[in-house]
């Protein structure tokens, strides 16, 4: 069976078989039942995604006598005449071979004319891009002011060709492209009905080749059905189309992220063996890292990011598993560098393999923190060690400093593991829940990490987050046994009004009975500018900040760092936090 059989066979007969346009074919039933069809509309998008299709099916809608809800009955006349594309009242104009303005002035001078049957007379316009400048202005009018009789309908590729003046007169719809799983499941319908036995990996890889048009789908069917003999099989596929085996893209990937170069030389001798194009697999190895990276970030639903089938995206989630975001940025790197290069070698086979043996035996990156919390290394470990390179990471939990570290400074403190939250909030033993002393060394500029204000602040802050924040910048000026002052400071005087609303107090008042079992009246007053407070908020930046400190000076001090100094003759400033 030739393509031209299956294409016509297989063409789309209604806007429900329409593969993958669904946002087009429900917009345009909707604008036919409700009587809002606009006269002049234009299809765009990427080559055999059904935008011609899509014209006939309309014009089969319009014109039909059976039609029902819209729906053509695709055996009348009328529609047997539309779709062989013989219909009188359909007129198909090819836009690249009737290009100039005496078409157009033809095209209007016969638009005044009635239907021969029927209520409207269709104009579909393909290739619309390729009119002259002249033909746009000659059709200008026509489209502004058409004769109720008339739909037009314009096909093209390159919509950004089209003058503004034109797109302004039609109504756009975009068409986009079809997923490889719909295709690869449209073609196993057609094999299907057509007896040719598949198989699910076969027609996947056919989907991928097509690069989203259907169009370009079913013609590599008819190519690869006429090559297998009516058995379409994953490694005839690959014969025929000459592409790149999926399972040799997996083996590649797996000796790389288990840093196996023995399995690399077997890779690569199956590459040349199979006589695989190096700049075609190389491509390929780049789009493979790439869905890697999208499987791992994407572990809800990555279907919908990585269009492949389930299997292989199982399988790029197991093999990605040993890796960091970061490795998997790494080696796409090197890829793309070397993709970069074998475009410009005279010997892609040298440069391909050098690629695949650099990447093989690149370094794994490891966190700051790791390294930290390692034992000590020495020079001789060093050199035996799997070579390593250190990053940093903000968004990380506060590493702990290391054993070394930790004996010759008190970095291991700041860094240290933080007690939980219930444990943070819990007030000593040694201070009654129901007397909280004012924060008197807070006022002198002091840090009183105990201070049970700071407690109680963080409690409702876990509990009203809104109002524990605006608590941050308070602290306590005077406490008795039946009011306590919060003082605000002057620089936060746009908050004394917010804390001064009756509502907050009485919020406030209520946490206190809650946390330190204590009634009293909560007052709010504003500080004065001269006097300087230490309130939760600075003492949690100051920590913040010591921790960074500690964490710099640590890194500093670890010997694999020290010999990474040596070896670059470098020095580090500063440990760069991301945003």
């Amino acid at each position: 069976m030739s393509y031209q059989v299956i294409a016509r066979k297989w063409r789309p007969k209604s806007f429900e078989e329409l593969v993958g346009q669904d946002h087009i074919s429900v917009t345009l039933l909707n604008a036919l039942k409700n009587g809002r069809l606009p006269q002049a509309l234009l299809f765009t998008g990427p080559r055999g995604t059904g935008k011609t299709s899509s014209a006939r099916i309309l014009a089969k809608s319009l014109r039909c006598p059976n039609a029902k809800d819209f729906v053509p009955c695709n055996v009348c006349p009328s529609c047997e005449d539309i779709a062989q594309g013989r219909s009188l009242d359909v007129i198909e104009i090819d836009g690249a071979s009737n290009n100039g303005v005496d078409a157009v002035r033809e095209l209007r001078d016969t638009v005044g004319y009635m239907p021969s049957s029927g209520r409207y007379k269709v104009y579909i316009i393909d290739e619309v891009h390729m009119l002259s400048t002249s033909a746009f202005n000659a059709l200008l009018k026509t489209l502004e002011e058409p004769p109720p009789h008339v739909v037009f309908i314009m096909a093209t590729t390159e919509a950004q060709k089209i003058p503004n003046t034109i797109l302004s007169r039609c109504q756009r719809f975009d068409f986009r492209r079809i997923p490889s799983r719909q295709i690869a499941a449209h073609l196993e319908l057609i094999c299907q009905a057509d007896g040719v036995a598949s198989e699910a990996e076969a027609l996947w890889l056919i989907a991928r080749q097509a690069d989203g048009s259907m169009r370009d789908s079913q013609s590599l069917l008819d190519q690869v059905i006429t090559y297998c003999e009516g058995q379409v099989t994953l490694a005839k596929v690959i014969d025929v189309l000459g592409l790149t085996d999926r399972s040799l893209l997996l083996e590649a990937l797996g000796a790389l992220v288990h840093r196996e170069p023995e399995k690399i030389l077997d890779v690569i001798e199956k590459i040349f063996r199979a006589g695989y194009d190096p700049k075609i697999f190389a491509q390929d190895l780049l789009e493979e890292l790439r869905n890697a990276l999208m499987v791992r970030l994407c572990k809800a639903d990555p279907a919908r990011i990585v269009d492949l089938p389930d299997t292989e995206i199982q399988a790029l989630a197991d093999l990605t598993t040993p890796l960091s975001d970061e490795d998997i940025h790494f080696l796409f790197d090197m890829a793309l560098k070397g993709a970069n290069d074998l475009l410009r070698s005279q010997d892609p086979r040298v440069v391909l393999e050098m690629m695949l043996l650099r990447m093989a035996a690149a370094p794994r990156l490891v966190h700051l923190s790791h390294l930290l919390h390692a034992p000590a290394v020495t020079g001789a470990t060093l050199t035996t060690a799997a070579p390593t390179i250190a990053y940093a990471q903000a968004s990380a939990a506060p590493p702990r400093a290391a054993p070394n570290a930790a004996k010759t400074t008190g970095a291991a403190k700041a860094v240290a593991k933080p007690s939980t939250p219930a444990q943070a909030n819990r007030p000593p033993a040694s201070a009654p829940a129901s007397s909280p002393a004012p924060a008197t060394g807070a006022q002198n500029g002091e840090s009183p990490s105990g201070d049970p204000w700071f407690k109680f602040v963080a409690r409702v802050k876990e509990a009203n987050g809104f109002l524990g924040a605006m608590l941050e910048n308070t602290h306590i000026t005077e406490s008795k046994e039946d009011l306590l002052v919060v003082g605000v400071p002057q620089k936060m005087s746009f908050l004394f009004d917010k804390l001064k609303d009756p509502e907050n107090v009485r919020r406030i008042e209520q946490f206190l009975e809650s946390f330190w079992n204590k009634r009293c009246k909560v007052e709010i007053r504003l500080g004065d500018a001269k006097t300087e407070v230490v309130t939760p908020k600075v003492v949690a930046e100051k920590k913040q900040q010591e921790q960074k400190q500690s964490l710099e000076q640590a890194v500093e001090r670890h010997p694999l760092v020290r010999s990474a100094q040596d070896v670059f003759k470098t020095q580090i400033k500063s440990i760069k936090e991301r945003p």
